[in-house]
């Protein structure tokens, strides 16, 4: 008997679906695994619900789709690897984390690309809801992709070529001098990123810009920082979020190539929260990818 196919219910107008019949917590047939990739280069964002998850099923999901992404704040600071990053406020061992930990953490709150930063940028993230708050600590989510097609000709035909310049440092300060360490500091340097991306499965094109990106090479600040502003704005304008509420047992996928999240904030000194997140790394550097389709017309 054939494995039985997933559903998939579509949870906003642009993009994302609800993932129905599907247990992460066992073996995924082959068939039902190929069903999900290819939802996820459609919908950008798969949400399961009532997951029984552990680190080892999570883990082996996530190989799946490809090669684990180190953690980066343990592997920058510290020199460790590990490929299961902790997020929110408490530690593997069950307590609470110190204040620079979240003081950094505050930074996941701007819009955001995950490991846009590094050379080889995340392709995938997947977190595990174990603990959360009563109240608050949502995630956002829009679709750069959606946001490229709303662009005019004109402003499609300036950032074709651009490259965005990339770095963890500028976006954390931001939050705070002391957000990150030394050791960060030391080894996260800025990476170039092409603006504009394109998905190899399906061929569409979509913005990759956050709150990482520092300036655009070769263009003056005065015209940098308002192009770089006024394309997250595009992304993230308000009728094109979609704002999920964790409920314990949901895991996400969402597709780091064409999506911007952020974290919305909770009380840390009320509330426990605790997520458990892994990211499959990108298949090479953006600056390397070959952007060749004839650049579409207007869509509104």
């Amino acid at each position: 008997m054939p494995d039985q196919a997933p559903g998939f219910t579509p949870i906003h107008a642009e993009f994302g679906a609800r993932v129905s019949g599907v247990d992460l917590s066992q073996l995924v047939p082959d068939s039902v695994f190929e069903a999900i990739d290819a939802a996820i280069n459609q919908y950008s964002i798969l949400l399961f619900e009532n997951q029984n998850m552990n680190d080892a099923a999570h883990l082996d999901f996530t190989q799946r789709f490809g090669q684990l992404e180190e953690e980066h704040v343990t592997y920058y600071s510290k020199g460790e690897v590990t490929y299961i990053g902790r997020v929110g406020n408490i530690d593997n061992d069950g307590n609470r984390v110190s204040v620079r930990q979240i003081k950094s953490s505050t930074g996941n709150e701007m819009w955001h690309s995950d490991s846009s930063f590094r050379e080889i940028p995340a392709m995938y993230s997947i977190l595990s809801a174990y603990e959360v708050p009563d109240e608050a600590g949502e995630t956002e989510f829009a679709s750069a992709r959606s946001a490229y097609q709303r662009l005019d000709t004109p402003t499609r035909e300036r950032i074709e070529s651009k490259i965005g310049i990339h770095d963890y440092i500028f976006s954390r300060t931001k939050v705070g001098e002391d957000a990150v360490c030394e050791s960060q500091r030391t080894y996260m340097h800025p990476v170039r990123q092409r603006l504009v991306r394109q998905n190899p499965v399906t061929g569409e094109r979509n913005l990759f810009v956050g709150s990482h990106v520092k300036e655009i090479e070769g263009m003056l600040d005065t015209e940098a920082k308002p192009l770089i502003a006024g394309l997250i704005a595009e992304v993230t304008r308000p009728e094109s979020v979609y704002r999920h509420r964790w409920q314990r047992g949901d895991l996400m996928i969402w597709d780091n190539r064409c999506v911007l999240h952020r974290g919305c904030g909770y009380d840390a000194d009320k509330y426990r929260r605790r997520m458990h997140q892994t990211r499959v790394r990108g298949l090479g550097p953006s600056i390397a990818e070959v952007v060749d389709v004839k650049i579409p017309a207007h869509c509104t």
